[in-house]
């Protein structure tokens, strides 16, 4: 982790910030890297995350069986992995109304009509959720007040510009540099 800024004191007390906050968000074993630029005499506030590599995506398919019954019109998922059935249920209620999903047992659910085309559909994305935590961590260490943000992230690093003011092509710049070094790994 690096904190950059002309003010000892000052990185010191927005490094022990990240570190809090990266600790009440169970955070720190997700993040490889860090880097900050803070500059309170600009009013800028650089930051750049690489993220670890995560498992992939989880689809409906791997976590649950889906048939067609014929006859019956209906399709019927047997969940094989408890675990998903919050995801597989919030994902079908996108899709359907509640009243639309009968579920006789927690490892069954019955649906009218053929629906096998869910069985691609992504019930979990590991990736997606440890991004959405790393931007909830971001928000909250950002100053107050900085409400003008670029988002530059990329696939695995996640680095925003903020400030109060118009942000300048030098912190752009900077947070570039951060990119390209967190993705060298140095």
């Amino acid at each position: 982790m690096l904190v950059e800024c002309y003010d000892e004191k000052g990185a010191e007390v927005y490094e022990i910030i990240i570190k809090q906050i990266f600790q009440d968000l169970v955070l720190g074993a997700s993040v490889d890297d860090l880097k900050a630029y803070v500059n309170p005499d600009d009013p800028v506030f650089v930051l750049a995350i690489k993220m670890r590599k995560t498992s992939k995506a989880i689809a409906f398919e791997d976590v649950a069986n889906l048939t067609y019954m014929k006859d019956d019109d209906k399709t019927m998922i047997l969940i094989d992995n408890e675990n998903y059935l919050p995801n597989i249920l919030k994902e079908l209620w996108k899709r359907f109304s509640r009243d639309e999903i009968y579920q006789p047992n927690r490892y069954q659910l019955e649906i009218e009509g053929d629906h096998t085309d869910l069985a691609s559909l992504v019930v979990d994305d590991p990736h997606s959720n440890l991004q959405r935590r790393i931007y909830d961590a971001i928000f909250r260490i950002l100053p107050e007040g900085f409400k003008i943000i670029k988002d530059l992230s990329t696939d695995d690093i996640v680095c925003v510009v903020a400030t109060d003011e118009l942000i300048k092509d030098a912190w752009i710049e900077k947070a570039h540099e951060y990119i390209d070094e967190l993705s060298e790994g140095m």
